[in-house]
């Protein structure tokens, strides 16, 4: 390895973590995100000799990852990454099984990647934190915005850059990096009309006695104590299957249905987009392994559930190895 490499990694090392997070944020993909740093890390090495520093480097690689996103997002054969409910109405019926056509889906972030990133105190210009802006259902409404904007609200009111440090590095004017912030606030403030998405603490004992009981229920498969945790106007997805359920009776209807399927359940604790989160295993008969079904994202809302988005099968696999779980459970003892 010559000198001028390992000056290269040394010095840009330390900012991979937030790179593929903000990477993650423009794609909503963490598998895109992860190929998208190794692309910006390839590009930045390509050019460190003509690195002027006249910028700080990490305003640099910022640059260049954000470029190839809007790279990658161009190129693009699909439609963006949403959640089920964003694509289509709310239904009655019951899934036949089959994933979308030509869709893809917003994924789950590992909150263990969130370790160790030294901008997690936003500037004081970011309208919002970064516990917000992590949060599944942020992440999918940004993707319904033209992907400048989409840049431009992502460095200027999550990671607090001033209009002239954007516009500097997605290129024109101040004018326009304004008019382009000003129209995504414009559309964010169409999900959250008192302008940012809600964040509610999970340390406090009463949620943490109701994330308690949502796990006693499922392994109790005790229907009406579930639907019980739910708000009177709850939602609940299911990707990569499309269709996605309303209100308590809807979604008591669909695991009435669902829960027959199954001999039991059996949920371990994991995190991700800074939300309460589950993997569910299950099986059909007292014979057979804990296989990985699905991870389980909540929305708390005061003392109950208002959101429930399930990463079932067939991207289950996927999903669980990305977070470092098993796809079969040997050891069904639950820590809550």
């Amino acid at each position: 390895m010559t000198h001028a490499n390992q000056t290269f990694e040394q010095l840009a090392e330390p900012f991979r973590r937030e790179l593929r997070l903000h990477c993650y944020r423009m794609l909503g993909s963490l598998h895109e995100a992860e190929d998208l740093v190794q692309e910006t890390y390839l590009r930045a090495w390509r050019n460190f000799a003509s690195f002027e520093g006249r910028a700080p480097l990490k305003a640099w690689l910022y640059k260049i990852a954000t470029h190839a996103c809007l790279d990658a997002i161009s190129s693009r054969k699909h439609a963006p990454r949403l959640l089920p409910d964003q694509r289509a109405p709310a239904t009655d019926q019951m899934p036949d099984g089959k994933p979308a056509a030509e869709a893809s889906w917003v994924e789950p972030y590992p909150d263990v990647y969130l370790e160790g990133i030294p901008d997690d105190a936003p500037g004081p210009d970011a309208r919002y934190s970064s516990r917000e802006a992590v949060q599944l259902v942020f992440v999918a409404v940004i993707q319904q915005l033209p992907p400048r904007q989409r840049a431009t609200l992502l460095l200027c009111d999550v990671l607090g850059w001033s209009t002239l440090e954007a516009a500097s590095l997605l290129g024109g004017t101040t004018a326009s990096v304004n008019s382009a912030r000003q129209r995504a606030r414009e559309t964010l403030a169409r999900r959250y009309p008192d302008g940012r998405p809600p964040v509610v603490a999970t340390s406090n004992p009463e949620q943490q006695a109701l994330l308690a009981r949502y796990v006693r229920t499922w392994e109790e498969r005790d229907l009406d104590g579930f639907v019980a945790l739910l708000t009177e106007e709850a939602v609940y997805t299911m990707p990569p299957l499309p269709q996605w359920y309303a209100g308590r009776n809807s979604i008591r209807q669909f695991f009435d249905w669902a829960w027959k399927n199954y001999l039991g359940f059996r949920l371990v604790p994991t995190a991700a987009n800074r939300q309460p989160t589950f993997a569910l295993y299950t099986r059909r008969s007292t014979d057979v392994a804990w296989d990985a079904h699905s991870l389980h994202l909540l929305t708390l809302e005061q003392n109950a559930i208002s959101s429930l988005t399930l990463f079932v099968k067939p991207a289950a696999p996927d999903v669980f190895k990305a977070f470092g779980l098993p796809l079969v459970l040997t050891d069904t003892k639950t820590i809550v």
